[in-house]
């Protein structure tokens, strides 16, 4: 079987430097999805700032709910961060392959990254769908993700679909401004086509720095629609009432709707700072370790690669 090996290690490394940042940034995390999934009802608002949902947390002496879901949710990332890393590697070498120019376009690079995305979130949905009500849910009143996926029917592990397709546009966004600005800084060092060394890397301050600026843009442009597949997503509150109308429409239309009638034009804003606030560190650190671990990645599938190939009398006589 022909494996593409550079885009195993771009995926194997990807995926571990998402698993690293998931559960380093996890408490940021909850306490960010619990506060955008809130909708206002007639001014009331139980978060009035980021801070509130950690408060709660402390004051009901749920310190260890900040870390519900994280097994749901490292699943979820780790497997996302795979296909993502190895369908836009595989993709990118392809169209390369296939058109025979050196280096990829913006606008080739933007469609690379979109087909990788939408295949990562086809997969991975039902995952996604099942980490986000666990977060949502009430402090301490989180259900395991086999109960969570089995408690509506088959369609409702897809909610937010259409949402997470439109989204692909956030990484294709990310990762082709990184891209971008990483052979800008790389573009002085000498190429290196021997495939028996590992590729370029940026340091680790570079590529957070890098990390940061791609994942602030592409954030921006994308919020409205990442807060309306958050409020989809959402577990159904123990406090909701027949007031709380944002949160039981479960269609994009309803959403957006609900959004504009209780919060007005600011409310598709509301948790950007602290949406980016994490996601940029999030994507920041995944970058950084990725980049720092992807040579010594490269090198152990290569180790393994060989010893695959290597003669059994050679291994005996080793």
């Amino acid at each position: 079987m022909n494996v593409d090996l550079e885009s195993l290690a771009e995926a194997t490394s990807g995926a571990i430097g998402s698993l690293l940042s998931t559960t380093i940034l996890y408490p940021l995390d909850i306490c960010k999805t619990k506060y955008q999934a809130e909708a206002r009802s007639h001014h009331h608002q139980k978060y009035k700032n980021l801070s509130d949902v950690l408060w709660e947390a402390i004051s009901t002496r749920q310190l260890l709910s900040l870390y519900q879901g994280l097994g749901t949710k490292n699943l979820q990332s780790f497997i996302s961060q795979f296909v993502y890393f190895y369908g836009y590697s595989y993709f990118k070498r392809l169209y390369l392959k296939r058109s025979g120019y050196k280096s990829i376009g913006t606008s080739a690079n933007l469609v690379i990254a979109a087909a990788a995305g939408a295949c990562t979130a086809i997969a991975t949905q039902p995952l996604d769908t099942a980490s986000s009500r666990m977060q949502t849910s009430a402090f301490g009143k989180s259900k395991g993700l086999l109960k969570t996926l089995t408690e509506g029917n088959w369609s409702d592990a897809f909610d937010g679909l259409s949402i997470s397709l439109l989204l692909t546009s956030n990484p294709a966004i990310q990762y082709t401004v990184f891209d971008q600005l990483k052979h800008r800084v790389l573009k002085n060092k000498p190429n290196k086509d021997d495939k028996t060394v590992s590729p370029a890397s940026l340091s680790a301050f570079m590529a957070f720095l890098i990390g940061a600026v791609s994942k602030s843009i592409a954030t921006v442009i994308t919020y409205p629609a990442i807060r309306c597949k958050v409020i989809i997503q959402a577990a159904d509150s123990d406090e909701a009432t027949s007031e709380s109308k944002v949160k039981s429409q479960k269609t994009v239309p309803g959403v957006l709707y609900g959004i504009w009638k209780s919060e007005g034009i600011l409310g598709f804003f509301k948790g950007l700072h602290a949406q980016i606030l994490k996601t940029v560190l999030s994507s920041a650190l995944l970058l950084m370790i990725k980049e720092k671990i992807s040579a010594t990645t490269w090198v152990l599938i290569l180790a393994v690669k060989r010893y695959l190939l290597l003669p059994r009398g050679k291994i005996k006589n080793t």
